[in-house]
């Protein structure tokens, strides 16, 4: 299964590193990332990850870390194929 999330993040040296880490421990693989700087003090990261976990495993540890100011993700469901008759 293919989740989004949407990370609000205190900006600080280290805060990528540690957010990498737990989707790392948690099982979970990142297939993409954007991240934003919002202000002198926030930045934005739009992360893509994959795993066959429940993605509450995930964002209930993000949310447990100091400088993750929100979370959210969202659930992308496989597109499935059309037969097509010939």
């Amino acid at each position: 299964m293919i989740y989004t999330l949407t990370l609000t993040l205190a900006q600080r040296p280290e805060v990528l590193e540690r957010v990498l880490r737990v989707v790392r421990h948690r099982g979970f693989k990142v297939t993409g990332m954007n991240m934003q700087l919002e202000d002198s003090k926030t930045a934005s990261l739009d992360m893509s990850v994959e795993s066959e976990r429940a993605v509450e495993l995930l964002t209930n540890q993000l949310e447990k870390l100091i400088d993750v100011i929100q979370c959210r993700a969202l659930t992308l469901e496989p597109v499935k194929a059309e037969k097509v008759i010939s």
